[in-house]
């Protein structure tokens, strides 16, 4: 008896070591989880992964970012899956900030008046955040519904509206859907970043060459002074400790100290984000006809050894934005109607590459064509061409309004795929290498092969430019033009707003827009031809294999006790 009572003893000391083994086992293990924190996504998209420096900008928070969402209430089953993007993106946030990411929703429906729901929308608007109208089916009636897919973000006094629905407008709902979920990341963490002025780099906007002024600039360069220290620079003097530098449409020649400046400025490093006009043309010309000639800017001999050439021709699009112009008189008065103008080339077609991924259309304004040539370690990316049917005029070329009232046809347009802007990354080599230094450069300090470097080539001076209201004078955003008849406004801003994200961290925070998204969607035809069958099937075919299943267990549980 004594024997079976130390065998029980020992078997309970045994249980008891098991258990507190175990939970000994769990506290170490939640303790190393602690310093050792890691998660696993194990989706084929790495969709519910963020990028390294998301996290580094998340980690760096020493105040809780607050963000309400407006994308609330009853939506359709596409912003259902966008709403749960958000929440899923914003849960790793909370998650990698040691949750001082918070977040809340708002139903912009929940107002208790009419009144409410229009001001707190007015107010939703002037942070920069479109409303979109969608159409639902409500007992048998098709109703219009107006959501708005944005979030603010508050953090410490400060606040910022971000727009999540954006994409290609051309491409279809769904993909245009999709395209706006794979950018909510970035889009969230490039606005914390702002907001709580992270790392802000310094941008110097050359002047000095009659470029883009006052009104005409005033809608970029206000965006660039949310994120970015901004200020003008002239390179006739020693360059300052900018990161960046921004040539907006100069139209007269560079002196050599500048170019000697500029071109050292490169070799340290500096990012440059050239805007150029190859020609001379405008629409104060074109109103009255006139032929247009190429600039002298002394630059060509510059980009030719960083690996590009603007060539002396102005593209021209079918798919082109419009202008008004007087096609005839009623009594007294003048008939205006817009017209296309395809010196006003309607840009759609872009790279893979992270600057342009799923980017709206661009709106260009006599832009020249771009060769590249070649230049020993760089690599050149085109972001974007024309489209399928479009042509190049040589110099000079002329620019007549006159030329819009002609019946324009596709077969005009024999070119496709010009380039009209360029990536170029690499160590970049001196043109005053293997020359004679100009006398006022100091020998020791020149540098004749640069560091690892980027540059972006545009061949449009224009494409920085906002509009002006010809009705207020009040300068219009950024891509809007001042004569549509939707208005739309093109991505302009996005494209330069992304290309000085690359240039300055190529790595960091625009690194998330590479993220993809695979959308697999159902064969409609497929399904619209044996719906009844699919739909027998996917009810059926459960309910048989768990029923099987019980049958399967019951007989074995029979034949096994059978044998008693």
């Amino acid at each position: 008896m004594a024997q079976v009572d130390n065998i029980l003893s020992s078997k309970k000391l045994e249980h008891w070591l098991v258990i507190l083994t175990t939970l000994a086992a769990l506290v170490l293990l939640n303790n190393l989880s602690k310093i050792y924190f890691f998660r696993i996504d194990l989706t084929e998209d790495k969709r519910y992964s963020i990028s390294e420096a998301t996290k580094n900008l998340l980690a760096d928070l020493d105040e809780v970012v607050y963000v309400e969402i407006y994308l609330d209430g009853d939506l359709p089953a596409g912003f259902k899956r966008m709403r749960t993007a958000i929440v899923e993106t914003l849960e790793e946030f909370k998650i990698y900030s040691d949750n001082l990411v918070q977040y809340q929703f708002v139903n912009p429906e929940s107002a208790l008046s009419e009144k409410s729901r229009n001001e707190f929308l007015i107010s939703i608007i002037r942070k920069g955040i479109q409303p979109t109208d969608v159409f639902l089916t409500e007992n048998g009636n098709r109703i219009q519904k107006r959501i708005i897919p944005g979030v603010t973000i508050r953090y410490g006094g400060r606040e910022a509206g971000v727009q999540l629905f954006k994409g290609n407008s051309t491409a279809s709902p769904e993909v245009r859907l999709n395209q706006s979920i794979e950018g909510i990341e970035y889009e969230l963490a490039q606005a914390i970043a702002d907001i709580t002025g992270s790392g802000q780099k310094r941008i110097g906007i050359v002047r000095g060459h009659k470029e883009l002024d006052s009104l005409d600039f005033i809608s970029f360069r206000s965006e660039l002074e949310r994120s970015y220290f901004v200020r003008d620079i002239f390179l006739n003097e020693r360059i300052p400790n900018e990161d960046m530098l921004i040539l907006a449409q100069p139209k007269t020649a560079f002196t050599t100290r500048e170019k000697y400046n500029l071109d050292q400025f490169i070799m340290q490093g500096g990012k440059v984000l050239f805007m150029l006009d190859k020609l001379t043309a405008n629409m104060d010309s074109a109103n009255v006809g006139t032929y247009s000639f190429p600039y002298d800017l002394q630059l060509d001999d510059m980009l030719f050894r960083y690996g590009v050439r603007i060539n002396n021709d102005l593209v021209l699009d079918f798919v082109s934005g419009t202008y008004p112009v007087v096609v005839g008189n009623s009594g007294d008065q003048p008939q205006i109607q817009l017209l296309q103008w395809p010196f006003y080339p309607v840009v759609n077609a872009f790279s893979d590459h992270v600057i342009v991924r799923n980017i709206d259309a661009l709106l260009t304004r006599f832009v020249s064509s771009i060769d590249t040539v070649k230049a020993e370690g760089i690599n050149k990316t085109v972001l974007f061409s024309s489209s399928g049917y479009s042509r190049t005029n040589s110099a000079p070329v002329l620019v007549d309004v006159n030329t819009m009232r002609e019946n324009i046809k596709p077969e005009y347009f024999p070119k496709q795929d010009i380039p009209l802007a360029y990536l170029l990354e690499g160590r970049f080599t001196s043109l005053y290498k293997n020359k004679f230094l100009p006398e006022f450069a100091q020998q020791e300090a020149f540098i004749d092969e640069g560091v690892e470097n980027r540059i972006v080539v545009v061949a449009d001076g224009d494409f920085a430019r906002n509009e002006i209201d010809p009705r207020n004078g009040q300068p219009l955003p950024l891509g809007r033009p001042a004569f549509s008849r939707d208005g739309f406004t093109f991505a302009n801003m996005d494209f330069l707003l992304n290309s000085i994200n690359y240039l300055l961290e190529g790595d960091g925070l625009i690194s998330a827009r590479a993220k993809e998204v695979v959308i697999r969607p159902l064969n409609q035809v497929e399904v619209n031809a044996n719906r009844t069958y699919w739909q027998v099937l996917n009810l059926v075919l459960p309910l048989v294999a768990l029923l099987s299943l019980g049958v399967l267990l019951f007989l074995n549980r029979k034949r096994k006790f059978s044998r008693f």
